[in-house]
């Protein structure tokens, strides 16, 4: 299996070179840039390109020397950066199944081609992934993967007999006691993840004393930690317990002011994912998006029948008012989180359900970002710089300025006057080079 990997990922390196060698410079006349760092927006700018680097921001009509440098007018678009998905899943989501049995390379290399041409430059998948990942994770750092940037927490630790799903496949950990989760750790880490994933909430919640080993193990080795959450009981013993990132909302009731000063003292992310609850009900009666051609495109063959069918539609129907109080309770956390200066990261868990299509749901966070109170400037900084920052790679991509990664896309309306502008996607670079 992992020779078969291999040899996909190679071939995959060779169609990706042959196309990415030819990188050349251009200057991009005339734009509204929003470049992601929290900065207001630019109007009137030029974004010069060399290679796969941003040379050069300068007021429009300014000559830049660059010998043979195509020139491309951008009046009235708006650039920004490519997102950042802090909460993705990879290589499990096929048709209207999850199975660790979907995860193969042509699906991995699908799933992130999808991202991309959804404007997602980077995908953290969390937790669920199996051990051609890590082949993935490799390639995708040397740059041979084509797609969006791959990174990955490897095999996340849930219960036994509890959560996640025994559909997300053998390689999900599920140590009885801490003497277990420190040797599954110390093979792990082996492998160098760039993150670890931890389920505590659920029917049983997982110890304790499993946590706080795993934490402990994971900062020796400089490995942050991700937490599945729910419960505001949990989020409080996580935060003291070193957790790095919370990567749900809080969803019970409504945060504390003590947590919330505990988790900007320490740094802790927040990954809101409101979608999950949304898409939760949503579909109860066919939603407003569902036949924009933007959702209808990312959907996964089967889905769109399931989402109509009598039998899914009264599920959600069941579910409707108790999904609705969790978005509003999530909402509402988001909002005090956001005022009190809390790192947020833009996250949606798409590729985990078949509802949560990879590439719509981005688009879908963000509007329900704004729609918690959040000023678009600053969710956009949540999509981009802050989920480069929890990565550690915010030196090279997720905001736009000299000397970083030409990873962006070109719009043809202005997000910051409607969020929902950031799907009038006309054009997506990575690396520099245009995403056909």
């Amino acid at each position: 299996m992992l020779r078969r990997v291999f040899l996909s990922v190679c071939l995959s390196a060779i169609c990706y070179y042959t196309y990415a060698q030819d990188n050349t410079s251009f200057i991009l006349k005339d734009i509204t840039l929003i470049d992601g760092s929290g900065a207001e927006a630019r109007s009137h700018v030029s974004l010069v390109v060399t290679d796969d680097t941003i040379a050069a921001i300068l007021p429009a009509g300014t000559n830049y020397p660059v010998k043979d440098a195509e020139q491309i007018d951008g009046q009235g678009m708006t650039v920004m950066p490519l997102l950042v998905n802090g909460h993705g899943h990879v290589g499990l989501l096929q048709g209207t199944t999850i199975a660790a049995a979907n995860y193969t390379p042509e699906n991995v290399n699908r799933h992130l081609m999808q991202y991309l041409e959804y404007g997602v430059g980077t995908v953290l998948s969390l937790g669920t992934d199996q051990p051609a990942a890590f082949i993935f994770k490799d390639a995708s750092r040397m740059g041979m993967l084509p797609g969006a940037s791959f990174y990955t927490a490897g095999y996340g630790f849930g219960t036994p007999k509890g959560v996640p799903p025994v559909a997300f496949g053998p390689s999900i950990l599920r140590p009885v006691n801490a003497d277990q989760a420190l040797q599954d750790m110390r093979r792990l880490v082996v492998l160098k993840p760039d993150f670890i994933k931890i389920w505590v909430d659920g029917t049983p919640r997982m110890l304790p004393e499993i946590y706080h080993a795993i934490i402990t193990e994971a900062h020796a080795h400089n490995i942050k930690v991700a937490a599945h959450v729910y419960y505001l009981e949990d989020a409080h013993k996580l935060v003291d317990a070193g957790i790095d990132v919370l990567a749900h909302s809080i969803r019970d009731q409504e945060v504390d002011d003590s947590l919330i000063i505990m988790m900007k003292q320490k740094n802790i992310c927040y990954i809101p994912t409101l979608c999950i609850e949304e898409f939760a009900f949503a579909y109860a009666s066919l939603p407003e998006w569902f036949p924009d051609p933007f959702f209808v495109r990312s959907l996964e063959p089967g889905v769109s029948d399931l989402l109509k069918s009598e039998e899914y539609r009264k599920q959600n129907s069941e579910e409707r008012e108790r999904k609705m109080q969790s978005l509003q309770i999530a909402s509402r956390n988001l909002h005090k989180m956001d005022s009190a200066g809390v790192k947020i990261v833009m996250g949606t868990d798409s590729g985990a359900q078949p509802v949560r299509a990879i590439g719509f749901s981005e688009h879908m966070e963000l509007q329900l970002m704004t729609e918690a109170g959040i000023p678009p400037l600053r969710v956009i900084q949540y999509a981009t710089y802050n989920g480069a920052a929890m990565l550690g790679i915010e030196g090279q991509t997720g905001s736009l300025l000299p000397g970083k990664k030409a990873d962006f896309m070109i719009l043809d309306a202005n997000p910051l006057l409607d969020i929902r502008a950031t799907r009038s996607i006309k054009a997506i670079y990575k690396n520099g080079k245009q995403i056909q």
